[in-house]
């Protein structure tokens, strides 16, 4: 059964053009480790401090192995320090939903 993340993210306003960034680089790398991104979406109208990010894998098991190889591999822990360096995640959830796509 596929599993959804959907992640919150609270973010600096100041820093949007750092995470947008950090987004546009974890776009493909969930499609490298078997995933299917459904986007980011950030401040617009209302709040202008969260982003929300959607992403599915076929399992959680290989969401696990995404998450555990994701570790190793260097895009994505390049990706893990431009977001350690620059400091525009104050925090972030993360929930698990089951997708109702369409068939």
């Amino acid at each position: 059964m596929a599993v959804t993340c959907h992640v919150k993210y609270i973010i600096d306003p100041d820093k949007l053009n750092k995470f947008e960034h950090y987004a546009r680089l974890w776009l493909p790398l969930v499609a490298k480790f078997g995933g299917q991104h459904h986007g980011y979406f950030l401040p617009s109208e209302g709040a202008n401090d969260v982003a929300l990010a959607l992403f599915s894998f076929p399992s959680l098991a290989s969401y696990e192995q995404y998450r555990e190889a994701s570790v190793h591999d260097k895009e994505c822990i390049a990706a893990f320090e431009y977001a350690k360096q620059h400091k525009f995640i104050r925090r972030y959830e993360r929930s698990f939903m089951r997708p109702l796509l369409p068939e």
